[in-house]
């Protein structure tokens, strides 16, 4: 903005404060509806493996116990979603009640989240524009049974032990089944056409 002047600076000023620029992987507006189901199938697309490697590394994991599947959920899930983000595509999971700080939502899918949370019958994917040809995709993860092992409002004393030394700050237990959890995500560019 060197040299840009008073005028340069407000214009520049008065587009950042109408969300007209933004920073990359901002939220900024929904997507047009012609284009919304072919974009929310791309992000459903994108984030099926993810969902699937992950339910199969908890569901092994959990076989061998509650500590083992904690493991996986800790260590696994991460690993999966960073193998799977290529090609402009980055992936993860988020909540508005965290286990892991390293799961914090993106700056994008905090309003999303939000929504979620007010509304918690709202139980449908939903895709927006981001800035600089981008599409942010989030999909609700609602508890299952198997989750309560770790999730519930009656965990075993020694999980919860290994929870609160694993993650001091932990505020992801005292869910009941079918309670919303959280938000897979998935951001990709407009170029990866659905």
């Amino acid at each position: 903005m060197t040299g840009a002047g008073p005028l340069g600076r407000n214009l520049v000023i008065g587009l950042i404060w109408a969300g007209m620029v933004t920073a990359p992987g901002a939220y900024t507006q929904p997507v047009n509806p012609e284009d919304g189901a072919a974009w929310s199938a791309r992000g459903a697309e994108i984030t099926r493996p993810f969902k699937k490697e992950l339910k199969a590394a908890l569901m092994s994991a959990m076989a061998d116990g509650p500590a083992t599947a904690m493991e996986a959920c800790r260590l696994q899930a991460p690993a999966i979603a960073r193998r799977l983000s290529a090609a402009g595509i980055e992936m993860g999971r988020s909540s508005h009640r965290l286990r892991n700080p390293e799961n914090a939502p993106r700056d994008w899918v905090r309003p999303l989240l939000a929504e979620y949370v007010a509304d918690p019958a709202r139980r449908a994917p939903r895709v927006v524009r981001l800035a600089i040809n981008r599409i942010g995709y989030v999909e609700p993860i609602t508890i299952k049974p198997p989750c309560l092992t770790c999730h519930g409002t009656s965990v075993a004393p020694t999980v919860a032990a290994k929870i609160h030394l694993l993650y001091p700050q932990d505020q992801a237990m005292d869910f009941s089944p079918d309670e919303f959890r959280g938000l897979f995500w998935a951001e990709f560019p407009l170029e990866v056409h659905p």
